[in-house]
């Protein structure tokens, strides 16, 4: 019995690693975030919760109006980071201060963004750079234009748009050193 197991253990061992090899081998290559919190669930739950709730104040001729520019995805993705980081640090200074009180994961939500907006300054995004740029510009616009509460509520129901522009440009390639 000792020399069939010895055998088979032999054959089989090979076998068991050779198709361990190919599962690790198939796992993809993920891209890295430029800041943790862009791939933490509770963060991510903490933006759907938090905009949902300020759709649900919305009225049905606020859901026909976007705020958020449509950019090409096709340009340098540290370029849509950024530009997006510069509309991160406008919630954050004109927005989401506003509405300490209004959901009871606007502080944890607050305090992950602001992280993310440190991190990626500390990974080269120059957000005042941004301000004039047109995409930024429009935003600001058509939020001066809704006004009030209603642009308000508008811009925290979008904020899963802008977390989702943040989680899938935001990254440093797994390949790449640098993140420029």
């Amino acid at each position: 019995m000792t020399f069939v197991s010895a055998f088979v253990s032999l054959l089989v061992l090979p076998l068991l690693l050779i198709g361990c090899l190919e599962v690790v081998r198939a796992v993809p290559v993920v891209d890295l975030p430029l800041s943790e919190p862009l791939r933490n669930s509770d963060t991510y739950h903490a933006v759907r919760d938090v905009s949902q709730h300020a759709q649900s104040l919305q009225t049905e001729d606020d859901s026909s109006v976007r705020l958020m520019p449509r950019v090409n995805t096709e340009q340098d993705h540290l370029k849509i980071c950024c530009l997006h980081a510069n509309i991160l640090d406008f919630y954050l200074n004109n927005i989401l201060r506003h509405r300490d009180n209004e959901h009871p994961s606007m502080h944890k939500l607050k305090t992950d963004l602001s992280r993310v907006s440190d991190d990626l300054k500390t990974h080269g995004c120059n957000v005042t750079h941004y301000h004039d740029h047109r995409h930024a510009i429009e935003f600001r616009k058509k939020l001066i234009k809704m006004g009030g509460e209603r642009a308000l509520n508008k811009a925290v129901g979008e904020i899963d748009i802008l977390f989702t522009f943040l989680q899938d440009f935001c990254v440093q390639p797994k390949n790449s050193t640098a993140a420029n």
